[in-house]
């Protein structure tokens, strides 16, 4: 990753900003944490275990986008499939449970009818503090399920709550520059299940 951003001096001064804010948080992340999760993914994979990510809002999107690139981009032959699935993507469930039983049941209600022992929990969120991310991730760790949290900011209840947490840490507010660079590692992840 370069030190400096070169833009066309005819780029305007906001996305100037924007790249050069992004660029220089990517130089932070924490990369031992990143090969962490490699390794949760890729013993889940290797075990049959399911994987579940979720997000609300721009995470939601993520957790959508890297759902099907895991599930697409990691296939191998001689490999197992990763058995992905996103809980923001079934609108009919999400919105039944959160109307039924309230929002902060949204995820934790889906988890209900198959988390088990080995699974995988993949939380999204900026804040950290998503009250039904930070539900499914209780309801992961008393099911045996191990958590993991892409945060920002000040990292939120959801980053002492995973078990791995990759934490972007920003100033609060900052969702675009939180949310590029989750993609970023998101990409990266996936690239590096596909070379294995």
């Amino acid at each position: 990753m370069p030190d400096t951003l070169t833009l066309s001096p005819l780029c305007p001064g906001v996305i100037r900003t924007h790249l050069a804010n992004v660029v220089d948080v990517l130089n932070g992340v924490d990369a031992d944490a990143i090969e962490d999760v490699v390794d949760i993914l890729r013993k889940a994979r290797d075990n049959g275990s399911l994987i579940y990510i979720a997000g609300n809002g721009g995470s939601a999107s993520t957790a959508s986008h890297w759902v099907n690139d895991l599930g697409k981009a990691t296939k191998r032959c001689n490999r197992p499939n990763l058995k992905v699935m996103c809980l923001s993507d079934n609108t009919a469930w999400f919105s039944a449970l959160a109307n039924d039983e309230g929002y902060e049941r949204s995820f934790a209600g889906q988890l209900e009818n198959f988390a088990s022992s080995g699974d995988v929990l993949i939380c999204i969120s900026a804040s950290g503090n998503s009250p039904n991310l930070l539900r499914a991730a209780e309801l992961a760790a008393a099911r045996g399920v191990t958590t993991v949290a892409l945060v920002g900011f000040d990292g939120g209840a959801l980053k002492n709550l995973a078990d791995v947490a990759i934490w972007i840490s920003t100033d609060r507010g900052t969702y675009e520059i939180v949310e590029d660079v989750h993609s970023v590692i998101c990409h990266a992840i996936t690239q590096r299940l596909a070379a294995d």
